[in-house]
């Protein structure tokens, strides 16, 4: 599908940059990591998001700068910079970011999980009882499985895989030689946090095997030790690009297996080194590591911060922890027990349902439909599309009990879903041996949609039921995701799901959806009438406006129709979770946009979109952001909202992120 055409001349100041944007979300969660007034844990945990972020930003956005910088140097970002310049914002950014929290983790968070009787011991504090523990622990759990690699004229430099964390050992040679390099990887089948036994904290993993050396060396101590983490390049999706590749029946599993592999071997493109580290030894990691010193990074804190998200203590829920999340049963679904099959589709008949995750619960609401499907005689099929789903997914388990039963159980597993590839090929064979029908997406299209369909057979005709969420199929996510879903039997809106159910599977192309919105198809084109229509009525005097609420706003062209729209006199407020390219409040241009982004406990992960509509409002939800990739290169749905409860409580829901004074960001 091509993108439509404009005549707008654009201007560098009219775009934010979509990498430093990105890194703005960064920022924001870092807020929350300084913030004093959130629980000690929690803080912790964020810290450990900040990891997260960080190492996905450098797999995956300066991977693709690097790669510019060498293939389109002068290739210009819709913000006036080459890749060269964005790389070096972004790095400036990075390096800002990472001070700031190695700063807050060594001088407020550290001294205050001490305090509070867990903390991250330095080794080098411990008592003499601590350390004999220590070093028994390493005898006996931690030394049998670690293995010195050596570099010298015999041994070269071992591979060092992604995001695993290493100690770099200068071993004494003898007089007048020069220290030997030994290399140790921290094995990550041991946990990070070694507990002491006198419950006083956690000494990091790392430091027991660096205190421990000399039962490795014959009793001799090196001379040095130091820490070090690499971070290798994703490549891009399979999907794209490939071509001819995927023509062969099947390649996609072959060719996604081949990427894995070939990602293990990814180049560098960061290299962490703990702040102590001889610049010379910098200098020669470096060079094993064909990167410049521009891509090292020394660190005065923790390395793999990310570990810091599976941190064992076990405290009461505060001071230090948010009170336990409470999700309750959707009202509607209460008396709907496990026992009457039938009571969940009745329920359903009396009007569409509003889930609200995590504030509603997962498996008394979309996990309940799919276990009373699974086994009620009366249901025919069960259609669904799973993008990412838990490692033991009960959503699986239900369709491989129903496809068992005799049903048919047709399920699309997106086997290209970054970094979770391997677990997706692995579900897809699962369901292919207990007989489901499975397909692997759509040729050069990441399938994103989250849809679930019912076929159930009542009183000598068919009945569809439908669930359409804005989040995976994930009951672990759902826990953790702000996430909207509806479950309906609209006929309209279940007809149009069978229709991209049947699209999907049998890679047929349709375009005359009665009320669905699909990418590639007419997505981009319908939410530009409608931003247009929200402008002409401007222009008319008659109501207007429009809210919406996504992860990530980039598309160029909504851009500037939203740009047209504000200049037309429409009122827009947008909620952005991450990044957003489009730049509020400059007068003539965009002085009537309003753009706010909420961080908080969960993961805002919703995407609404409401249009005023001269007084007759429409409110969609779906699986699509306003970014080029979700409107163009992958298949999404938007569904109208058609429930007038429904839609009150959408509305209800914008306006309480609109009043926000709490978790929103200007």
């Amino acid at each position: 599908m091509k993108e439509a055409q404009d005549d707008t001349t654009d201007t560098q100041e009219q775009f934010f940059n979509r990498e430093l944007s990105w890194l703005g979300f960064a920022r924001r969660v870092l807020a929350l990591v300084e913030d004093s007034q959130i629980p000690l844990l929690e803080r912790v945990k964020f810290a450990g998001i900040m990891g997260m972020l960080h190492d996905e930003f450098f797999m995956k956005r300066i991977t693709g700068l690097k790669r510019q910088m060498v293939t389109k140097p002068k290739k210009i970002s819709i913000d006036g910079r080459t890749p060269r310049q964005e790389f070096e914002a972004c790095r400036q950014e990075i390096v800002d970011q990472m001070q700031t929290l190695e700063s807050v983790i060594n001088k407020e968070i550290c001294p205050a999980m001490a305090s509070a009787g867990f903390a991250i011991c330095d080794h080098q504090d411990l008592d003499k009882s601590q350390k004999i523990q220590i070093r028994d622990y390493f005898r006996h759990s931690v030394q049998p499985i670690i293995t010195p690699l050596a570099v010298d004229a015999e041994h070269p430099f071992p591979f060092v895989s992604n995001l695993g964390l290493n100690l770099a050992v200068l071993v004494p040679e003898g007089s007048g030689k020069k220290d030997r390099f030994v290399r140790i990887k921290v094995p990550n089948n041991r946990p990070r946090w070694v507990p002491l036994e006198d419950n006083k904290g956690f000494v990091p993993l790392e430091q027991v095997i660096a205190a421990n050396l000399d039962m490795m060396f014959g009793g001799a101590s090196p001379n040095a030790i130091y820490y070090f983490r690499v971070t290798r390049g994703a490549e891009g999706d399979v999907r794209e690009g490939e071509g001819e590749g995927l023509q062969e029946p099947g390649a996609i599993i072959r060719l996604v297996t081949r990427d894995l592999k070939a990602r293990r071997f990814a180049g560098v493109v960061r290299v962490k080194v703990d702040q102590g580290m001889p610049v010379e030894l910098q200098k020669w990691l470096a060079r094993q590591f064909d990167v410049d010193m521009e891509d090292v990074y020394p660190t005065s804190t923790l390395m793999g911060l990310d570990d810091l998200l599976k941190f064992p203590a076990k405290c009461d829920a505060t001071p230090y922890c948010y009170p336990p999340a409470s999700p309750v049963t959707h009202p509607r679904l209460r008396k709907i027990g496990h026992s009457d099959q039938n009571a969940i589709f009745e329920e359903i008949k009396r009007g569409d349902i509003l889930l609200h995750h995590p504030y509603h619960r997962f498996d008394t609401s979309v996990q309940r439909l799919l276990d009373a499907a699974a086994i009620d005689p009366g249901v025919l099929a069960i259609k669904l599309t799973i993008y990412r789903t838990s490692n033991e997914s009960p959503i699986v388990a239900a369709l491989a009990e129903a496809a068992r039963r005799g049903k048919q159980v047709a399920v699309l597993v997106e086997v290209t879903a970054r970094f979770d590839e391997a677990p997706n090929i692995a579900w897809g064979q699962y369901l292919e041996k207990e007989g489901v029908h499975v397909s692997y997406g759509v040729e050069q299209l990441k399938t994103h949609v989250k849809l679930a369909l019912v076929v159930r057979e009542e009183k000598g005709h068919i009945q569809r039921y439908l669930h359409f969420g804005t989040g995976n199929y994930h009951d672990g996510t759902a826990r953790m995701y702000e996430d909207l879903g509806i479950l309906t039997c609209n006929p309209d809106l279940c007809e149009d799901a069978s229709i991209v159910f049947n699209s999907l599977t049998g890679s047929t192309s349709y375009s005359n959806y009665r009320k669905i919105l699909v990418a590639p198809v007419n997505m981009r084109k319908r939410f530009t009438e409608m931003i247009r229509r929200e402008a002409q009525l401007a222009s008319e005097g008659k109501p207007c406006g429009i809210k919406a609420k996504m992860n990530q706003l980039q598309d160029a062209n909504i851009v500037r129709e939203l740009y047209k729209a504000s200049q037309a006199g429409v009122p827009i407020t947008l909620n952005v979770r991450g990044l957003c390219t489009l730049v509020p409040g400059v007068p003539g241009l965009s002085e009537n946009i309003k753009v706010i982004s909420v961080v908080g406990r969960f993961l805002e992960h919703s995407r609404i979109y409401a249009f005023v509509n001269g007084g007759d409002p429409e409110y969609y939800i779906g699986s699509a952001d306003w970014m080029k990739r979700n409107l163009n290169h992958r298949v999404e749905t938007i569904l109208p909202v058609c429930d007038e409860n429904v839609k009150q409580q959408i509305e209800e829901i914008l306006e309480i992120y609109d009043t926000d004074n709490v978790s929103a960001w200007d």
